[in-house]
C-alpha cells in the first residue's frame, strides 16, 4: 500500500539540510537534558516533597525550566529557522 503523504513527507525530509536538522533537534534534546537532570538528581525535583515550600520554590525548578527553554526553542525559534533555512537551501539550488 502506497500513501502519496508520506512519500511526501519522506521526500521533504530526504533535502532537509545538515544545518536544519541540527537546529531542528536542538529543541529535543534540551528537554532530553532536562529529563535526564531531573532522573540523575531527583532531589532538585521539589514537586516530589513539596512540604513547607511555597510556589516560586516549586515551580522554577532548574530540570523543569530546562525543559520549558528545550520546548519553546523548538516551537518558537526552531520551526521558523529550519523554514528559513529550507527556503534558503532551496533557492541556492535553483
Amino acid at each position: 500500500m502506497d500513501s502519496q503523504f508520506v512519500t511526501q513527507v519522506s521526500v521533504a525530509r530526504a533535502r532537509l539540510g545538515v544545518r536544519a536538522r541540527i537546529v531542528s533537534l536542538l529543541g529535543p534534546l534540551t528537554v532530553a537534558a532536562g529529563i535526564g537532570w531531573a532522573l540523575v538528581q531527583p532531589y532538585r525535583l521539589t514537586l516530589l516533597h513539596p512540604h513547607g515550600q511555597g510556589f516560586w520554590w516549586l515551580a522554577v525548578e532548574p530540570p523543569l525550566l530546562v525543559c520549558f527553554a528545550g520546548i519553546v526553542f523548538g516551537v518558537f525559534v526552531a520551526r521558523p529557522l529550519v523554514a528559513d533555512l529550507e527556503e534558503e537551501d532551496s533557492g541556492t539550488a535553483e
